[in-house]
């Protein structure tokens, strides 16, 4: 079943105006797809209603900015990228600090920076019997799963993605590449066994 992601154009001219009905309306009507694209990338329920929320606060503050030009889908996907890839983005600096913390206190044992998150316990290269590609998709950094989800699920260009992320097109194209290794290899191990 598709989900229609149209609205009348009514609809977002009222919302323009500054009408409370109407931007509830198109927080309605993006919500579902919004959640789903920030879930995509960030993997995390809490992390993907927190983009969800700055998305259409941002929708609020510059809907007088839509100009019109494609569909508003289009529009709201951006700003709800955008959001996802600064979670990201905050994140790693988060990590960073506390890890910098941490050694500055003379932590012992801190995760290293290449550690995969859900993985403590499994021996290197350890693959579940039963894995998918979903199963394997959470396995890619955040990054890589943003890139991949980006580029092959919504079809963004990889000048795009590169705009988004603040890197260059050869980052995207290098990272998605990677990516489709990881993924091949994992399932291929996955399947073996």
């Amino acid at each position: 079943m598709t989900i229609s992601l149209a609205v009348p154009d009514i609809l977002v001219a009222r919302a323009k105006s500054g009408d409370l009905e109407a931007l509830e309306a198109l927080y309605r009507a993006f919500e579902t797809p919004v959640y789903n694209l920030a879930l995509r990338v960030l993997r995390r329920p809490e992390d993907a209603e927190d983009v969800l929320q700055d998305t259409f606060l941002e929708v609020v503050r510059s809907i007088k900015q839509y100009r019109g030009e494609g569909h508003l889908w289009g529009w709201i996907r951006q700003i709800a990228t955008s959001k996802a890839l600064m979670r990201i983005r905050q994140d790693r600096v988060r990590e960073t600090e506390e890890l910098h913390e941490e050694s500055a206190v003379g932590a012992g044992n801190v995760g290293g920076a290449g550690e995969m998150r859900g993985t403590e316990g499994m021996s290197p290269g350890a693959v579940p019997a039963q894995i998918d590609l979903e199963r394997a998709f959470e396995r890619l950094s955040e990054t890589s799963r943003a890139v991949v989800w980006l580029h092959d699920v919504e079809g963004y260009t990889h000048e795009e993605i590169a705009e988004q992320m603040g890197k260059t097109v050869s980052f995207s194209k290098s990272q998605l590449a990677r990516a489709h290794v990881r993924l091949r290899r994992m399932l291929d191990e996955g399947v073996a066994r």
